[in-house]
């Protein structure tokens, strides 16, 4: 009997030290590896957070470099300065709809010096933009209750030499805004101005804060303010974001249902599996402890492997016992869960990975000693550098500053403002770069990073360059004729009584000739403005070629003679009908030979002729001219260049002529060029279709 006893409590004694170590060996595997699951999908979630609001704030400063480029264009467009200049109200209200519907804008309104409103094109806003807005300052400005929050850039028009007035730029924050940014960033979205709502794409136009929400702060977040809400029964995360400059905050929210579902259920699993298995070990004891002793080893490996991340091969144990069999399978069933989880989560940083690549302007990470640590696509295209290059690098060495001595790091602008900064990039290519600057700290990592958003203006600066070129030169291009025509007006007007016929002759001669000047300047700037504006259009008929000549050297011929210059014209003896508008070709011979004049010696021979050949004409004018170098004959009939840049004679002139005498011959079907002259000088010559013969 004592046998038995002692028997029965042995076995007991075992089948409790197997229960015992059951429970031990599942709960050693079980809670590290949900808690390292949960802290992984939960650390992957940060991320992924973290992740789409530094997205979200590069959108935010894209929408501001948009917003804040559109209203510097729109100011700078010179149709808008005629309008502006000849008070034509309506075409100025049609023009800046169009400009506001091709800018995808919401608001684009013009005032007038006095700060009043002129024209507005867009959405009603129902205050006074023109003094409400400050001027030269990007803001955003709340109207209503509830605010009703626009996104405003204004820009002074003509420049500070002429006072056109102001045209400002407007972008409405909505609900339709939000959704926008969701669609871009896979994150809800929600805009607050004050403590205020201004746009969200959440359900019933709430904000994240308005659920049941865990706030705390975190220095590793982007904004520093993080939290845990419940939106309509469903867990997300959230972060808010300041909106530099604007006064604005921005919450961003990732909904991690699947996250919490799957932590419920590895959970479940393995809680239900080891009531099973203790379930078993009570029944079994020490027949099945042996038997379970080996499998469960296996599972132990499995297990540690799981939580090590190798998540690649799946779970081998095979046992007889049910139980054991069960573990397993719940460990499979774990491990393919989790694997799928990080599918997911490598397949949304993929997509990150994709947007910050699809951005135009290039996006760049620096670590603490100036190297960089990310090179975004748009960086490649900008710079020319590929990122395997220059990551790890310090930043000096890829950006080399050109007009100062210090280095490139030294220039970068405090968070939330601009600097232009003009570096030699890859190739030696020298380029002027935009760039806004903005400091991180990743979770991660315990150091402050810089962030710097660039892009290349380099064309932009050119044109500004040309565009003041263009100004000072037909200033002095509208003074020289003026002053001779009041010159020789007052000399008339004083002293004609006292003038012989030779002296008269002369006076009304360089009247002639400054009426003359501005008529071609005229001219030209009205059809570059109608080729600006669209509106440029021939009218071809049969005309005769030569009667075109004779009319552009009836035109020409005053100031050929004041110079001392020859004309000698070469037609075959079969003078051709060509297929023209015979006013916009005289036009471009009179811009030619004007050229030849101007640019020529005096005294000198300029020679006009024509050939046919295969079905066309072609035309040509000759100088004694200093040449045009090869390298610029590519853009010269280009606006704003100048016919001889080498020329010391040529320090002024519109640069349109030769432009305007390009899109004539193009409209015709023909071709325009410039070639050199044997012995010196230029050969411009243009070609017109022969007209049909009856």
């Amino acid at each position: 009997m004592m046998d038995k006893m002692d028997s029965q409590s042995l076995s007991t004694q075992i089948v409790l030290r197997f229960v015992g170590l059951v429970l031990l060996t599942v709960t050693a595997i079980g809670v590290p590896a949900i808690w390292l699951m949960r802290e992984q999908m939960n650390r992957q979630a940060w991320n992924q957070l973290d992740h789409g609001a530094r997205a979200t704030e590069a959108l935010y400063a894209a929408r501001r470099t948009e917003v804040v480029d559109l209203a510097l264009l729109t100011a700078q467009r010179p149709h808008l300065h005629q309008l502006l200049s000849s008070g034509d109200i309506e075409e100025l209200a049609s023009y800046l709809e169009t400009l506001r519907v091709g800018a995808a804008l919401d608001l684009l309104v013009v005032c007038t010096p006095t700060r009043d409103q002129a024209v507005l094109a867009g959405r009603a806003v129902g205050v006074d933009l023109c003094r409400t807005a400050d001027a030269g300052r990007f803001q955003a400005v709340a109207v209503g209750s509830p605010p009703q929050v626009w996104l405003l850039a204004p820009a002074t028009i003509g420049g500070q030499e002429a006072d056109l007035g102001t045209v400002i730029a407007g972008m409405a924050l909505d609900d339709e805004f939000a959704r926008g940014l969701r669609e871009q960033t896979g994150l809800e979205h929600t805009l607050l101005m004050g403590g205020d709502l201004v746009a969200t794409s959440l359900p019933e136009g709430l904000t994240a804060s308005d659920y049941d929400c865990e706030v705390s702060r975190s220095a590793s977040m982007v904004g520093g303010i993080r939290g845990r809400c419940s939106v309509e029964g469903e867990p997300h995360y959230f972060a808010r974001i300041p909106w530099e400059g604007t006064g604005l905050e921005g919450e961003v929210a990732l909904g991690v249902a699947d996250i919490v579902t799957t932590q419920r259920r590895l959970v479940g699993v393995l809680v239900g599996s080891i009531v099973a298995v203790a379930a078993a070990g009570s029944i079994l004891g020490v027949v099945l402890a042996r038997r379970i002793g080996r499998p469960l080893g296996r599972l132990t490996e499995t297990a540690t492997r799981m939580s090590q991340g190798d998540l690649s091969l799946p779970v081998p144990v095979k046992a007889d016992v049910r139980e054991v069999a069960l573990v397993a399978k719940a460990l499979e069933s774990a491990r393919v869960d989790l694997q799928r989880t990080l599918s997911h989560l490598r397949e949304e940083k993929a997509w990150t990975d994709h947007l910050l690549g699809a951005i135009v302007e290039g996006i760049v990470t620096l670590d603490e000693e100036d190297r960089i640590t990310y090179f975004s696509r748009g960086a490649e295209r900008i710079s020319g550098w590929s990122r395997d290059r220059v990551l790890n690098r310090p930043c000096d060495e890829v950006f080399r500053s050109v007009e100062t001595d210090e280095p490139f790091s030294q220039l970068i602008p405090a968070p939330g403002r601009k600097h232009k900064i003009v570096v030699r990039l890859a190739g030696d290519r020298q380029a002027t770069l935009a760039v806004t600057g903005a400091r991180l700290t990743p979770p991660e990592e315990g150091a402050a990073e810089v962030a710097l958003v660039f892009r290349d203006v380099s064309e932009e600066e050119a044109m500004h360059r040309i565009l003041g070129h263009f100004l000072a030169n037909i200033a002095h291009e509208f003074r020289t004729p003026l002053s001779a025509l009041s010159a020789s007006s007052e000399l008339l007007l004083d002293c004609a009584s006292e003038l012989s016929q030779t002296e008269l002759q002369d006076l009304l001669v360089a009247l002639h000739l400054g009426v003359l000047s501005l008529q071609t300047l005229v001219d030209n700037l009205l059809e570059s403005a109608s080729i600006e504006a669209g509106r440029f259009r021939v009218h071809p008929r049969s005309a005769d070629l030569g009667e075109i000549i004779a009319e552009a050297m009836r035109t020409m011929q005053p100031l050929l003679a004041k110079r001392g210059q020859r004309l000698a014209v070469d037609l075959p003896a079969a003078i051709p009908v060509v297929r023209a508008d015979d006013r916009r070709v005289v036009q471009v011979l009179v811009n030619l030979l004007s050229n030849a004049s101007k640019y020529g010696p005096d005294h000198g021979d300029i020679g006009v002729g024509a050939t046919v050949q295969d079905g066309c004409v072609r035309v040509t004018v000759t100088d004694r001219g200093p040449g045009i170098p090869p390298e610029y004959r590519k853009a010269l009939f280009r606006r704003f260049v100048p016919p001889s840049p080498g020329s010391d004679k040529a320090q002024y002139g519109t640069g349109l002529g030769l432009s305007v005498v390009k899109t004539i011959v193009e409209a015709h079907g023909g071709q325009a060029g410039v070639d050199a002259r044997p012995g010196g000088g230029a050969i411009f010559w243009f070609t017109l279709p022969l007209a049909e013969q009856p």
